[in-house]
Formats: C-alpha cells, structure tokens, sequence
C-alpha cells in the first residue's frame, strides 16, 4: 500500500526535516509518543510507515498520518514568514530545554537565535498587573539583561509585556502558545515585532494556529524549561504564572517571588509560593544570588498533606496533632513519581498508590492536579493513564 504520495517534491537534503515534523504533526503523536516511535523504528520515515500499524493495534482504525501537503503548507508558511524550524540536536538548540519530560522535538524561531545559548531567567506575573508590579518587572528586567541574562516570557498582557519592554536592547525571548506567526493579544503586535527584530518568538505549535485556552499550559513549561529560574512578581491564588512556577519545580528549576501586600488579590499567589518556600526577591540582585545556588534534593515519599482542619469555628481535636503543610519542592516531587510510574497503559488508582508507597489522602489530590493539568487521563473504571 503507498502511503507516501509524491505530489509535493522534497529536495533530498530537507527530507529528514520533512519527515520528522510529519510524524510530529500526526494525529495522537506528541513529543513523547514522537521520541519512543524514533526509538522504536530508527527514523522516522520507518516510524510513519509503522503508523497505521501501531493505531490499527490499538484499536483505531481509521488512522491516517499527517498529509504531506499539510507538513509543506506549514513549511511554506515558515519561510514567508521568516522563521526557522529548530530540531533537537540541531546546533542552535537549546540543550536546557531537554530537561523537561515532555520537551518539544521541535521550535519555530524568528529572531536571534543565538540568545538561546545564553543564561536565561523567566519573569511572568499578572495580565491585570499594578502600577507598581509593572514598574518592579521593569526593573527586574532591566538589571537582569545588563547582567548578562536573557528574560524569557510569555508575550503576554501585564507583566509579561512590561519584561520584555524592558530587556529587549539586552535580550528576551518570548514564548507563544499559538504560531509563532500568530500574535496574542494583538495590543502588543508592535511589541512582537520589535521581539522578533532585536530578540527572539519561539513556538512549538505550527504555523498559523491561533492560540486556545489549552495550549497556554504547553507554553508555559517551555518558558520554565528554557529557564534557570522563573521569577513571579504578580500573580492570584489561581493563575498561569503558577501552574508555571509547577513547571519550573517539576524541571529542577529554582522559583523567585516578589513579595506583596497581603490585602492584594495580585499578589497572593506571590506569597503563597514565598510561604511554601520560594525565594524572596526585593531587586535583581536577589535573582542573581539565586541561581547561583545548587537546588534542594527533592524530598522521598511519603509526602505530607496539608491541615485544614483548624479553623476558628472547628477546633483541632486534641488526639490528632496538626500535620505540616506540603511545600511546592514535594508536590512537584509527588507529580514526578506519579508521572513516571504511570505509562500509556491504563493503570488502577489502588494499585499505584500502592506502588509509590504512599496513603490515599497525599496521592489523590496530586491525582486530580495532574488531571486538570491535562498530564494524565482516567478512564472507564477510574483506571489512569498518561497522556502522551
């Protein structure tokens, strides 16, 4: 059966490339699934041949890989708009980014990409940042590339905005979580362009995908994981900038915060992650101090839950004493062996709290995180599973 038409001509020394990506575009196959088919089948020519195959195997039968015409639209779109498709291994890569579990294969890039060889610290924080949360990301990011840093962020409204502003004469990188021909929100398409001129867009999405609410996750562990360390200066109890300070713990990275007024919605995040031991930051000189350290050993199951039994109108029971809170170090340690214990194979609940030696109460609420988060899937039968 041919399963690779020939309508779209190939110049033979882009061939490789050509076929890596179609095996990345294709349906079900993200960067892990991508890197165990390379393993598997040698290159990836043979793991597209396999394709059909494996699917069949498991079920689906109405597969079909990425078209060919698709993987050369999208090639086509990169060249007009002036981007370079990055690969694993390739010599502008950034090798740092290969500490992530889930690390994409692939980054489209416009702009200097000889800033990804050089150190990097992520700074995001609110979309609907203060006055002054602004003007000390300013600051930050000022100080910060005149020391040699480049400032990683998300293109984004807020903070974000106001940090690359401020290091784009010295060096900054933003990450997008749509193409990186797509500009989001389009206020700061100006900004965007200065960013592509003087520093550098990355993507790992194709070209010309506008971004959705799913994707900013996915965006996020790349900005960790290009990182050092990732500095928050705004952020609520419940935001992005947390889910990627998760992502830096889960990297081995080291998270700053810059600390705020208690009566401050913007700020609680902040100090939550300054309560649960992140590094306290009052000007760049304190991020520079930081990543100078060797991070903590993470910490061995069993992990402690947090207490939320004593409160005023319900007093703690005398024959129960109060458990410690679990820190951001040991809930990114938890996800870890949860990740790495489960596999694409569906898996009882029961039986994989027994595997990690730990009680019900600490894993089950890690459980749900790593749902929500879109890392791990339960099925039929509360059976669990990983994504990708």
């Amino acid at each position: 059966m041919e399963r690779f038409p020939t309508t779209h001509h190939i110049p033979p020394q882009d061939a490789p490339r050509f076929h890596h990506l179609r095996l990345l575009r294709s349906r079900r196959v993200g960067p892990a699934t991508y890197r165990r088919l390379l393993a598997e089948h040698g290159t990836a020519l043979a793991a597209l041949d396999a394709l059909p195959d494996i699917a069949a195997a498991a079920g689906v039968s109405d597969y079909s890989i990425c078209p060919e015409g698709v993987v050369a639209a999208e090639l086509k779109a990169g060249q007009k708009a002036g981007a370079q498709l990055l690969m694993q291994g390739d010599p502008g890569w950034p090798a740092v980014i290969d500490d992530l579990s889930d690390a994409p294969p692939m980054l489209w890039a416009i702009g200097q990409i000889d800033l990804l060889q050089r150190p990097m610290i992520a700074m995001v924080g609110a979309r609907n940042a203060s006055s002054l949360g602004t003007r000390m990301a300013k600051a930050l990011a000022a100080d910060l590339t005149a020391a040699g840093f480049v400032v990683v962020s998300g293109l984004a409204r807020g903070i974000d905005a106001a940090a690359h502003h401020a290091a784009l004469q010295g060096g900054t990188v933003a990450v997008q979580a749509g193409g990186v021909d797509v500009i989001y929100p389009r206020e700061n398409s100006v900004l965007a362009q200065q960013i592509g001129a003087q520093g550098l867009r990355l993507s790992e999405m194709p070209m010309g995908l506008q971004p959705q609410a799913r994707h900013f996750p996915a965006r996020n562990r790349i900005i960790a994981g290009l990182s050092r360390a990732v500095v928050i200066v705004e952020a609520a109890a419940k935001s992005g900038s947390l889910i990627t300070a998760r992502n830096a713990l889960d990297a081995n990275r080291d998270v700053l915060a810059v600390p705020g007024h208690p009566f401050d919605a913007r700020a609680a995040g902040c100090n939550m992650l300054i309560r649960d031991g992140a590094t306290l930051i009052r000007c760049a000189a304190d991020v520079i101090e930081a990543v100078g350290t060797l991070p903590c050993a993470a910490p061995e199951l069993p992990l402690r839950m947090p207490d939320h039994s004593q409160t005023p109108d319900r007093p703690q029971a005398p024959d129960r004493p109060p458990k410690p809170q679990r820190g951001l170090r040991e809930t990114a340690a938890l996800h870890n062996l949860i990740l790495n214990r489960l596999g694409v194979s569906p898996m009882a609940e029961d039986q994989l709290i027994r595997d990690l030696g730990g009680a019900a109460p600490v894993v089950a609420p890690a459980l749900v995180d790593l749902e929500l988060e879109g890392l791990i899937a339960r099925s039929a039968g509360g059976l669990l599973s990983r994504t990708n």
